[in-house]
């Protein structure tokens, strides 16, 4: 069994051990030592890095009672000192006491019960089970446990048997038995963890929500704390900074700005969708050959242009089109509904020519050409698959 030496002081970065055994574990070397201050994967949170003696540790796992250290090279048996990675035991530190903050919020405020936790490398998330979260609810959660940090709370560390737990208002019931380690925020939350966990809540720094997700028939909200807070809310001014400074406003200016911007782009896009409508049906008239089939090669090949002039000519009683994008290599098959024309059969038979992928129905086909098809060999092919119905009126 492995000494736990962060059980009781998560603070500790430097400790002295006995290593037990070295072993070869793939390219990596599986260590165990009389007691430990490096933290295993469990419980949510990730493991702690550093070093024992001249070796990294990469990874550290829990195998029972025992914690392995897995090194990039051996270690010899006998005393050894080891070092903790702070900066990377730090942050755990903060998001964990923050998420103990913020499941506290959620069920005090709320009523709505957190059934998972996971501190990510850059964000850590929650699950709270419960009907609808909104914006309000973030954002009342959010306050409640930031005025908890700056409050500068103790986070007390005790032992307890489970019998001695039924008389504690514990936050979430927990399936292990016997002697538990309780994390404790003075008059907030009480609960079993076994992770590292700041002294008092102001060494949280602060807490932001960030996103607000259903995730598996809960509700999931990411989260940052301390340093992660930050570095976010320095991302979020530069972001904004810049929009401003591209907009050409204030930063608080550019939700507004965005949301006018949006709503001109859609009334231009209206208006754009109008002209087009228009211009097919005039650029239809002038290749108008009623009863007749219309095969060409368009300059401006968007897919949507292609299909807005294909419907526009059979409108103008043209009995089959088909139209290439010269410059995009998409491809239209159309025919009106009494011709005798399978345009989804048309473009698998000219797939099969040169390739190209797509598909469609008897009366409308698409899709596109590889970059290299030969555009004026598509149009013959079509040709001729097309002779049938009338005389093509090439373009």
């Amino acid at each position: 069994m492995t000494e736990r030496l962060y059980y009781t002081d998560s603070f500790l970065t430097r400790f002295e051990a006995r290593v037990l055994s070295c072993v070869p574990s793939g390219e990596r070397y599986a260590v165990c030592l009389d007691r430990t201050a490096f933290y295993p994967t469990s419980g949510g949170q990730p493991h702690d890095t550093g070093r024992l003696g001249a070796a990294r540790v990469l990874e550290v796992i829990e195998d029972g009672d025992d914690i392995v250290h897995l090194t990039d090279r051996p270690v010899e048996p006998g005393p050894i000192e080891g070092e903790i990675d702070w900066s990377r035991r730090f942050d755990h530190m903060q998001q964990h006491t923050g998420q103990h903050l913020l499941s506290a919020a959620f069920l005090h405020l709320f009523g709505f019960p957190t059934v998972s936790f996971h501190l990510g490398r850059q964000v850590s998330t929650i699950d709270l089970q419960a009907v609808s979260v909104v914006a309000r609810h973030l954002e009342e959660a959010e306050l409640r446990a930031n005025e908890i940090i700056f409050e500068d709370r103790p986070v007390r560390i005790s032992f307890s048997g489970e019998a001695e737990l039924k008389d504690r208002a514990i936050r979430k019931a927990v399936e292990r038995r016997g002697l538990l380690r309780i994390v404790e925020i003075a008059d907030v939350d009480v609960q079993p963890c076994g992770g590292t966990h700041v002294a008092h809540t102001g060494q949280v720094g602060q807490l932001q929500i960030r996103h607000l997700e259903r995730q598996r028939g809960f509700w999931r909200v990411e989260f940052v704390c301390g340093g992660r807070a930050l570095e976010a809310a320095r991302e979020d001014r530069v972001s904004l900074t810049a929009a401003a400074r591209t907009i050409g406003c204030g930063r608080s200016e550019v939700p507004g700005m965005v949301s006018k911007m949006l709503e001109e782009a859609r009334r231009l896009r209206q208006q754009m969708e109008k002209l087009e409508q228009r211009l097919a049906e005039l650029e239809a008239r002038a290749r108008m050959r009623p009863g007749g089939v219309v095969l060409e090669a368009i300059a401006d090949g968007r897919p949507e242009w292609l299909r807005r002039l294909a419907a526009a000519l059979l409108q103008e009683g043209v009995r089959a089109v088909f139209l290439v994008g010269a410059d995009t290599k998409a491809v239209v098959c159309a025919r009106a509904r009494d011709a005798g024309v399978d345009a989804a059969g048309i473009l698998r038979q000219i797939f099969s020519l040169v390739g190209g992928r797509g598909g469609g129905s008897a009366e409308f086909a698409q899709g596109t050409l590889p970059a290299g098809a030969p555009v004026e060999a598509v149009l013959e092919r079509a040709r001729q698959l097309l002779a049938a119905t009338a005389s093509p009126q090439a373009g």
